[in-house]
Formats: C-alpha cells, structure tokens, sequence
C-alpha cells in the first residue's frame, strides 16, 4: 500500500472513532426500578458484589435484555446483588460508560464492540456471548424506489456513520457497483445519518426515500407507508448474522467471573423462556419498552418487527469478523486483528450445563 494512501486511511479512523463518540450524548439512562424483579429471601451476593450494572438499548433487537430484564431473571441469577440498569441510545456512548465503569456488561451492537475493541487496542472489553441475529431491512417509499436498482441516486438514512447498519448499507451499495464517500454519505447513494427515534418523521415528511435500520424502526415506516425492498438477513448464509452481542469490562470479568457468569446463566435462561413463551416474551419486551421510554409498540408495528429478529446464544463470530472486513473495505476502519475480542469460556460452561451445544469463537477467542 503506497504510503499516502495509508496515511489517509489512518485519518479516516481517526476521524471516525471521535464522530461516533460524540454521536450519542451521555453515558445513558437510569431506568425505573423494576416492580417485578425481588430479591428472594436469605438470597446472598454474588461475588460479594453489591450491584451489577447492565446496559442496553430500547430496541427489539436487546429482547434479551429486555426480557430477563421485565421478567426478574437476571435479579433471581444475582441473588442479593442487586441488578442495575442504563438504557443507551448508541453503541459508542455505551462502551464510553463501560470504559468508565458506569456500566460492567452490556448488550451491544457488533460494530461498536469492534471499534471499542481496536481504539482501545484489545484491553477495554471482551463479547462473552450472543444475543440476537436478524431484524434489518431496508425499506423504501414505494412510490420513489421500486426495485433495488432505483435506490441509486436516492436519499437513504441509516442510524449513525459507522454504525452496523450504516457498514453494512456501505458494503452494499458497493457491491452494486456504485461509489460513495464514507465520511461525508455523498456518491451514487445519498447516505443521510439519522437517528432511529426522528427517521419515521423524516420518512413520512419525504426527506429521505427509504432507510437501511433496525427493528423496530423498519416496522415503523412499513405501518407507515413504506415497503419492505430487503431483508439484510438474505444477503448472509443461513440468513444468520450477528446484530447484538454481550459485552464485558475486562477487568470486571478478572475480578467477578462469577457475577459475569450469572449474567451469562440469566441470559440462556431468558432464550429458552423466550422460544417456550413467544407471545408472553414479546408481551413482556414491550412492557419494558414502555417502562423505559413512556411508550409502547403498537401491535402494527411489534408483531412483524418481533417476527423478524432471531434470539440466540451463539454470537455467530464468524459474521463479525465479516463485518470487520465490510468495514475496512467502506474505508471506516483499518484491518484491525481482532483475536482475543471473544471469551466464550463461561457461556460455554452454563450451555454445558443446561445440556446445549456450546458456541465457537471463529478463532478469535482468548485461547
């Protein structure tokens, strides 16, 4: 690689890296206190600890969360250390409150562990597990974009530059042969970043003709007027690719396995719950959306978006490192060596013991 062009391709991550933290504002939100999460009787700390804080977003894509969360199983694995929650908005302010130990495990999307991951050169966090795959689609205004090919030369919002979503529009939008600058979203696409919560506003006032984005956004503008043009999961084998993960502050994870493995137990617990009780699952996932924003999800908007995201342990770490090379190739980031960013140890010790097949690391675990 001649040296100039490496030389602007360590300028383009360095200007992405501060962009995306200063994206989202703060380290998150309190949440309520839980009115269904108790403390059983003659229960004691895990690890000694007095809490355990976990963060994650209002989005069907962290049901995980969501779920344990609405139906007290992460309180009942911690026993008497109490469970804490912050609700984020973007990936970038959550890894800034698990750099600051305002937060020690969280749910998170693939593209903010990553670049968590490099800026911090493999010593802020580890993904200790999988959550979700699935639950991204572009949808356009019908009457602007009607085949994939109409999308050229349209204006397209995606969450945040260099958000997962937006990697993987970019990648997309090259393999149809067009050009777009990364930085700026201007080329044969136009790539607006815009937040989920004002994207349906956006939509429905005509300033953008579609968007790339999670659910429950996408359902949002389909209940909206929009349609359905694809389904990110149709570009992946086996339709599987990893949208959010668990994270873990290193040194939370050397000093309190135990409270991280109890989380990790909660967690599986929650996924099989979820596949016994889908109806009660989705329920419970929105009654937590509403406890944490003032609002629930309206049925028209729930149902398809509940539908179109697929629960899972396994962290599908093959596909993240795919995402990293999707990154690479739209110029967001330099090819980063991502070995070591998995610890699948102890959610492989709690599959073990509920007698479930364990999950790999794609060769980029710790061992």
């Amino acid at each position: 690689m001649p040296a100039t062009h490496a030389v602007r391709r360590r300028f383009a991550v360095m200007a992405v890296l501060p962009l995306l933290a200063l994206a989202a504002c703060g380290y998150g939100s309190q949440a309520k206190d839980d009115d269904t999460a108790k403390v059983a009787a003659g229960a004691e700390k895990t690890d000694g600890l007095d809490s355990v804080r976990i963060g994650y977003f209002g989005n069907l894509t962290h049901a995980t969360a969501l779920v344990g969360r609405r139906q007290g199983i992460f309180q009942k694995e911690l026993g008497a250390t109490k469970a804490e929650y912050a609700t984020f908005n973007a990936g970038p302010s959550e890894i800034e409150a698990l750099n600051s130990g305002s937060i020690d495990i969280g749910w998170i999307g693939p593209s903010p562990a990553i670049n968590g991951w490099t800026k911090s050169n493999g010593k802020s966090l580890r993904i200790i597990g999988g959550s979700a795959s699935g639950g991204v689609k572009l949808v356009v205004n019908p009457k602007k974009v009607t085949s994939l090919k109409d999308v050229k030369g349209k204006k397209i919002a995606t969450p945040q530059l260099g958000n997962t979503q937006d990697v993987a529009f970019l990648n997309w939008i090259a393999d149809q042969g067009w050009k777009v600058d990364a930085q700026s979203g201007k080329g044969d696409v136009t790539v607006v970043r815009s937040d989920n919560k004002v994207t349906p506003d956006a939509f429905e006032a005509g300033s953008v003709d579609g968007a790339w984005v999670p659910e429950p956004t996408a359902s949002k503008l389909v209940a909206e007027g929009g349609k359905v043009l694809l389904d990110e999961a149709t570009l992946w084998p086996d339709k599987k690719f990893v949208i959010t993960n668990i994270i873990v502050r290193q040194s939370f994870l050397e000093k309190h396995p135990k409270a991280v493995e109890a989380v990790l137990k909660a967690s599986v617990e929650t996924n099989k719950w979820i596949a016994a009780n889908p109806d009660k699952a989705k329920a419970a996932a929105n009654k937590q959306l509403e406890a944490d924003s003032g609002k629930a999800l309206p049925a028209a908007v729930l149902d398809p978006a509940w539908e179109s995201i697929r629960i899972t342990d396994d962290p599908l770490a093959a596909t993240l490192n795919t995402e990293a090379a999707h990154a690479v190739k739209a110029g967001l980031l330099e090819k980063p060596d991502l070995k070591g960013i998995y610890d699948l140890t102890l959610l492989n010790k709690v599959l073990k013991a509920e007698g479930a097949s364990t999950v790999d690391d794609a060769g980029l675990g710790t061992g």
